[in-house]
C-alpha cells in the first residue's frame, strides 16, 4: 500500500513538473492576430502518453526556432507571419507539419501521442476544414477541444531546457526529416494547414 502511495504521488509530481516548464498566460482566450500575422494553436488533447513533455519548434531553411513544451492540460500559441511554414514537435523522434497561413487568422493543431512499444512518440494533426480530416474544425468537439487546457507561454525554464537540449533536438531534425521529404504529396497535404483551415 505505502509503494502504490508513492507511485500516485511521483506521478502528481511529475505532472506539477511538467505543467511548471511553461508560463500561464494572463489571457486565457485565443485572440484573433493582427492582419500580417497569422496563429497556430497547438493542442494535447489526451491524456495517453502520460506525463512525457513533447517540445514544438518552427524550422527555416534548416534553422530551428523554439516554439515551446507541451504536455496534458495546456495549449501553446504561436503568433508568426502568413504564409508558408514547417512545424516540428520532437520526443523520443521529430515529426513535422507543413502550413500555408493566412493573415488575421486563428489555426490549430493536435500535438497526438503515437506510443510505440519502448517510445512515445508524437505527430502534429492539423484541424482542417474538411470533413474527411481526422480533426474537422466543423466538428462538435472542435469547440471544447479548442478551449479546453491552460494557455501558456515560453518561460526562463523552458527556454533553459532548450539551450540544454538544443544539441540532440539538431540531430533529431536532421535524422527525421528526410522520411518527411520521401512522403507523397498526398500524404503531406493531410498532415499540412491551408489558408481555408484558418477561422
Amino acid at each position: 500500500m505505502k509503494v502504490l502511495i508513492l507511485l500516485l504521488l511521483t506521478a502528481l509530481l511529475l505532472v506539477g513538473c511538467a505543467k511548471n516548464t511553461m508560463s500561464v498566460m494572463e489571457q486565457q482566450e485565443v485572440q484573433r492576430p493582427p492582419a500580417d500575422a497569422a496563429q497556430v494553436t497547438f493542442l494535447r488533447l489526451s491524456r495517453s502518453g502520460g506525463t512525457t513533455e513533447a517540445s514544438l519548434f518552427e524550422v527555416s531553411g534548416g534553422d530551428i526556432k523554439f516554439i515551446g513544451i507541451i504536455v496534458p492540460g495546456v495549449r501553446v500559441p504561436y503568433q508568426t507571419k502568413p504564409g508558408k511554414h514547417v512545424f516540428m514537435v520532437v520526443s523520443d523522434t521529430a515529426d513535422f507539419m507543413e502550413a500555408n497561413l493566412a493573415g488575421g487568422k486563428n489555426y490549430y493543431s493536435v500535438v497526438a501521442p503515437q506510443e510505440g512499444f519502448w517510445k512515445v512518440r508524437f505527430s502534429l494533426l492539423p484541424y482542417k476544414n474538411d470533413p474527411s480530416a481526422n480533426y474537422d474544425t466543423a466538428m462538435p468537439s472542435f469547440e471544447i477541444n479548442s478551449k479546453s487546457g491552460e494557455l501558456v507561454k515560453t518561460s526562463p525554464t523552458a527556454l533553459a531546457w532548450y539551450q540544454e537540449h538544443k544539441t540532440d533536438i539538431e540531430a533529431k531534425y536532421r535524422k527525421y526529416w528526410p522520411a518527411w521529404e520521401e512522403k507523397t504529396p498526398e500524404a503531406i497535404n493531410k498532415r499540412s494547414l491551408e489558408p481555408e483551415d484558418g477561422m
